[in-house]
């Protein structure tokens, strides 16, 4: 059986910024809806990605800036550049055995890992 990952919520403090932050970068907006008093969902898919992440009102109790999430990419020096590009703090390719990394914060200083790798193992 397979087992997909498919929303994680990244906590923020303003829904508008975060969410304008995300599509900057390049993410898609799928959803943006008030379901009720308190609660609003912002449904934003990384490009190529089958997950998603979710931000909103009453979404999470997670504190802001703790969410912490790594993604694979095929190119770290092309990530960086796409993040450069869209004026982006990113740090410099960070070359590891394991993959190369880039590094870069949300507004509310959620951190994400973008990692390329040489290969994955099948399995």
């Amino acid at each position: 059986m397979d087992w997909k990952i498919e929303l994680i919520p990244v906590p923020v403090t303003d829904v508008d910024r975060a969410k304008a932050f995300y599509e900057k970068v390049g993410f898609n907006a799928d959803h943006d809806h008030k379901v009720q008093e308190g609660l609003r969902f912002v449904q934003l898919t990384p490009p190529g990605s089958a997950c998603s992440i979710v931000i909103g009102d009453g979404i999470t109790t997670k504190i802001p800036g703790s969410q912490e999430i790594q993604v694979v990419v095929a190119d770290a020096p092309a990530a960086r550049k796409q993040l450069l590009d869209a004026g982006v703090d990113a740090s410099e390719v960070d070359v590891q055995p394991w993959g190369n990394f880039v590094y870069f914060r949300d507004p509310d200083g959620n951190s994400w890992s973008l990692q390329a790798m040489e290969s994955r193992p099948q399995g």
